[in-house]
């Protein structure tokens, strides 16, 4: 055995178990299986060509080196990215635990309970530093949380403003550079016309449905939006705010000033740089728009005892129920950064927070005085972190960088500083005299922070926030601790057992790969520092980028999506830009067969295209010859296909590359969504296909994990005909040379988690990736092997083989009165989380074991399967008393005095011997989901109110 090889420790059947697993499918090599499940016409001929795979130890030392070539400067950019104070109690028992980070997203509710609170926690603190009614789970990053707000505010238009087509979006030239990149992206698709201005000279024409604001402005300006926003309201003119979540500590809230959607990062909640992400956006609104509102909402509801229980709400507003009606595709979270950024709340409470806040504003005025007595005046009217001077910047650039300090340079003589949590008496001193030395003064030093307020008196917050018990009874390290462990036991996650989730690829989130990511040289870094001091970082992005770029066959690569859904949105913009660029602009017809992912619809809709849903046939495959006489109709106007391969029924379709052909052959280019890349990698690739450009999913295929429901990466890999339109920032170019405005916020997305891909690849090798999908393909049909003697398989390739994933139909148990949920619940029972329910197929589990499992988990999951059978079988569908339907089952059911029920405590809780040995008790009992719709509370309120 060799144990300094990763793929060894990753890859989870041993070398002595494949003729077992061999013997089990019916095939007696890899080869006559990848045979058999993998068209030969498009088999690469040739292993991938990356460097030899590291190992362990050698990754460790490598990405250690490498960290040392970045360079960690005093950061004062701000442009909403601040250092921060990660508390270590949250560093080490949330972002550093696969108990935490290895959960998926809580759509089974009662094996999510401890997330599903702290989500919850997230949201109340979104909601009352907002001053809003209503806040969701989080999203992507603050510019994309902006553009969400514009389409939001597009959607909820009067009756008279959508039949006059009003569409023009007043935008503050206040507002943060980068968010304004993304609003011209997302706007021109869908039609609405941007105006940028002053908010001062705002004229309030009827032609204007919305306006979105900023506050503090960028370069710390804070401003009193209440008569704009009271003026706008006349007009009918619903308004955003794009707030600093500290800053509404000590400044009047949003929701006080009127406004109708509040939007920001809670970066600053605790949440180290990394260089642009991951960080939990938030977006608050009022109660009315709920239904238009993006992303996933936490709401409380009651189980079946009645008794409180936590779940998502509203559900059927998702893109995945409306797909190309939904007002966005963002189908993800950040919610692992949102249970930090919650927990800082909590940790902190509003005492904490006030103490921090007063900290950072009285530092600002500290330096402001300061420098206003060396003549460097500073010229905002009010402030609360950020001061604007003026002085010759190339001068006090040179003398600040020596110092290794960063200013934000807005243009030769203005300078912006922003101050932070981390900001201490000796580094005002150092600003001091970096400014001293520039202006030829003579320096000196202070020795305390003013008691100033600089903010004029009718924004100081008056109101009170995060009254609730969990925000002011958890500050001492060893009550959060046990805080934290309370809620994750509540929770399963991968370190307890395998989540078989189709589509979802829940694979090992090795140590090794995560480490990094709390190293200083590589957490630290400002996203618009100088591109020389992020040298290490530089150096690992572009070599992912080619890695991946090897993988995919393509050309190109860009990192900056910040999610799947953004990866797709991003291809088809690239997809229309291309078209734009030949004159093609008429080309807007998107192609979307009726499997696809619900987000592939909402995609496509955001791109400004008319789509058209083409036919699947019976056995799950697309229909080619209706494809044909779609794209032959289209031909003109043909923009786009999106396929997802492996289909998103699990199974290599042989006509692909004629799928592709018939689209290239009418003027259109392909889209795959690389959901189901995890069964390509080094055996077949989207360029082979014949596709132009792919999103991947680096949370699913490449490691990442996935935080119960985010962070995610979905980076796109195009073709030379599309790599001139990858994505620009405003700050710092990257991207095509006929880029296209920015996708999210920051150049590189979340570049601090692009590390675990990158040591991933570089640990597997050629060899490992190979050798991971063959295990992935080989696990997957020996669960086929095992299931289908008792559930019926829906789809299967040619020579009946499964890729990575199946699906078993479970519609026919409705017989026995017995539906596919309940056999998720009853999974719950035997210790693990129920794979895909009801997609792609209503009433069917779609299950993925991913390479990651070992054979004994894979036995002991089909053992677990296979004894649901036999309790359906047992079932009588005109009694709803049984095993099943009162899944799952609680410790407190199975210790009360009364058993009222035709079956044994032992049946209920122990139904097969190796549950003895690692029991995992669900914390509430089936959770009633409309009730929670009906009565929707998404805050920590008291008690009483849901009575």
């Amino acid at each position: 055995m060799r144990t300094d090889a990763f793929a060894l420790r990753h890859i989870g059947p041993r070398e002595s178990d494949l003729n077992h697993m061999f013997k089990t499918i019916g095939v007696e090599t890899f080869d006559q299986l990848i045979y058999e499940t993998i068209p030969e016409n498009i088999r690469l001929k040739n292993d991938l060509q990356l460097e030899p795979a590291m190992t362990e130890y050698e990754y460790s030392q490598h990405i250690h080196e490498l960290g040392k070539k970045n360079k960690i400067f005093k950061s004062y950019i701000g442009l909403g990215y601040h250092p921060t104070i990660v508390p270590a109690v949250i560093q080490r028992n949330i972002f550093e635990n696969p108990g935490w980070y290895t959960a998926y997203t809580p759509y089974q509710a009662e094996i999510a309970q401890g997330r599903l609170e702290a989500i919850l926690n997230f949201q109340t603190t979104v909601i009352e530093l907002t001053g809003m009614e209503i806040a969701n789970a989080s999203l992507l990053d603050e510019s994309t949380a902006a553009a969400e707000a514009m389409a939001l505010l597009f959607d909820v238009r009067t009756r008279d403003q959508k039949k006059n087509n009003t569409n023009k979006f007043f935008v503050s030239e206040e507002i943060l550079p980068q968010t304004l990149s993304v609003l011209q992206t997302r706007s021109n698709p869908i039609g609405v016309e941007l105006v940028i201005g002053n908010h001062e000279t705002f004229d309030f024409s009827t032609e204007f449905f919305g306006a979105i604001l900023q506050y503090p402005g960028k370069f710390g300006q804070v401003n009193d939006y209440s008569a704009f926003i009271a003026k706008a309201k006349e007009q009918e003119i619903k308004v955003a705010v794009a707030a600093d979540i500290l800053s509404l500590v000590k400044l009047t809230s949003p929701g006080e000033m009127g406004a109708a959607v509040a939007v920001g990062t809670t970066q600053r909640f605790g949440i180290p740089m990394g260089y642009g992400g991951p960080h939990a956006a938030y977006f608050a609104t009022k109660e009315e728009y709920k239904r238009s509102m993006p992303g996933r909402i936490i709401g409380v509801s009651i189980d079946a005892n009645g008794n409180r229980a936590l779940r998502m709400a509203l559900g059927t507003r998702e893109q995945h129920i409306k797909r190309e009606k939904a007002t966005s595709n963002i189908c993800t979270a950040q919610v692992l950064l949102a249970v930090m950024a919650g927990m800082y709340a909590v940790y902190h409470g509003p005492k904490g927070l006030r103490y921090i806040a007063n900290k950072v504003h009285s530092s600002a005025v500290t330096l402001a005085d300061a420098l206003n007595k060396l003549g460097v005046y500073q010229t905002n009217t009010a402030f609360f972190d950020t001061i604007s001077v003026k002085a010759d910047a190339q001068k006090v650039k040179a003398i600040a960088e020596k110092n290794e300090v960063n200013f934000y340079y807005v243009d030769t003589e203005t300078i912006s500083i922003s101050l932070n949590e981390t900001t201490s008496i000796s580094d005002i001193n150092q600003i001091i005299a970096i400014f001293a030395e520039a202006s030829g003064k003579e320096k000196f030093t202070v020795s305390n922070l003013s008691t100033s307020d600089n903010f004029v008196s009718n924004l100081e917050r008056k109101s009170a926030f995060l009254v609730h018990d969990v925000f002011n009874n958890h500050h001492s390290e060893s009550q959060l601790m046990r805080y934290i462990k309370k809620l994750e036991r509540k929770d399963l996650s991968l370190n307890h057992s395998m989540i078989a989730l189709g589509s979802c690829t829940m694979k090992l989130n090795a140590a090794s790969e995560m480490l990094p990511l709390s190293m200083a040289n590589w957490n630290s870094i400002h996203p618009f520092a100088p591109i020389e001091q992020a040298e290490g970082y530089i150096t690992m992005l572009k070599k992912l980028e080619q890695q991946l770029n090897v993988v995919t066959g393509f050309a190109g690569t860009t990192l900056q999506p910040n999610s799947g859904a953004q990866g797709e949105y991003a291809g088809l913009m690239a997809i229309r830009a291309y078209h734009l660029s030949r004159g093609d602009n008429h080309r807007n017809v998107c192609l979307i067969p009726s499997s696809a992912h619900g987000t592939n619809p909402a995609s496509a809709a955001m791109a400004g295209m008319h789509i058209i849903v083409t036919k699947t046939m019976e056995n799950g495959n697309i229909d080619v010859e209706d494809l044909r006489a779609r794209a032959i109709e289209n031909a003109a106007n043909l923009s786009a296909l999106m396929v997802t391969y492996p289909s998103t029924h699990g199974v290599f379709e042989s006509a692909i590359c004629e799928i592709t052909k018939i689209i290239h052959d009418n003027g259109g280019l392909v889209y795959m969504d690389g959901a189901n890349m995890n069964a390509q990698v080094g055996l077949t690739n989207p360029s082979t296909i014949g596709a132009d450009v792919c999103h991947l999913n680096l949370h699913k295929t490449f490691s990442i994990p996935h935080g119960g429901g985010g962070p995610g990466v979905g980076p796109i890999c195009v073709n030379e005909k599309l790599v001139p339109f990858l994505p620009t920032n405003p700050i710092i170019p990257v991207g095509g040379d006929q880029a296209i405005t920015a996708i999210s916020a920051a150049p590189y997305g979340s570049a601090l988690v692009c590390l675990i891909s990158y040591g991933y690849i570089k640990m597997l090798g050629a060899e490992g990736l190979k050798s991971s999908t063959e295990h992935a393909i080989l696990n997957a049909n020996y669960m086929k092997a095992r299931l289908e003697e008792h559930y019926p398989v829906l789809y299967s390739g040619e020579m009946g083989r499964a890729a990575h994933e199946m699906i078993l139909d479970c519609r026919s148990f409705k017989q026995k009165g017995i539906e596919v949920t309940d056999i998720a619940k009853r999974l719950m029972d035997y210790g693990f989380h129920a794979p895909t329910v009801s997609f792609p197929v209503a009433g069917t589990l779609m299950i993925e074991p991913t390479e990651s499992e070992d054979l004994a988990e894979l036995d002991r999951f089909c053992d677990a399967m296979i004894s649901i059978r036999k309790e359906i079988e047992a079932a009588n569908g005109d009694d709803t008393n049984n095993i099943l339907k009162n899944a799952p089952h609680t410790l407190a059911m199975l210790t009360t005095d009364t058993w009222v029920y035709p079956y044994t405590r032992e049946q209920a809780a122990y139904p097969l011997d190796y549950i003895h040995d690692n029991k995992f008790w669900p914390s509430v009992r089936r959770v009633d989901d409309a009730y929670g719709d009906r009565n929707l509370v998404c805050s920590c309120a008291p008690i009483e109110a849901y009575m």
